[in-house]
């Protein structure tokens, strides 16, 4: 239970920081970071799982390049529902969308 406090913490302070330094990225404070982490852990419970089955013969296709478009429609999905998280384009949305990946690799591989 603690590991997953840490992470959620964690994960929250450094979209912040992404947030800050990525251009074209705009998000309202900690505060919404945490409600973006909790948005992201939704639609990628939900939604991704569709996404990736829908997509599955393009993602076999592009040899799994495929799903950094589901990943960059799955942010762009929480950039619609929140008012407070704003991404401008579709480069800067992918960029937000590695760079997340990468924050996420890291906070497990420390607190793991």
């Amino acid at each position: 239970m603690l590991s997953f406090i840490l992470k959620f913490i964690l994960s929250a302070v450094l979209v912040y920081g992404l947030s800050l330094v990525l251009p074209g990225v705009v998000l309202g404070g900690v505060g919404s970071a945490a409600i973006l982490i909790i948005v992201l852990a939704v639609l990628n419970a939900v939604v991704k799982p569709i996404l990736q089955i829908i997509g599955l013969p393009i993602t076999i296709i592009t040899l799994g390049l495929f799903l950094l478009v589901i990943n960059v429609i799955i942010v762009k999905l929480a950039d619609f529902m929140m008012t407070s998280f704003d991404i401008h384009g579709i480069l800067n949305t992918l960029l937000f969308s590695l760079a997340l990946s990468v924050v996420n690799a890291v906070v497990d591989m420390v607190v793991d």
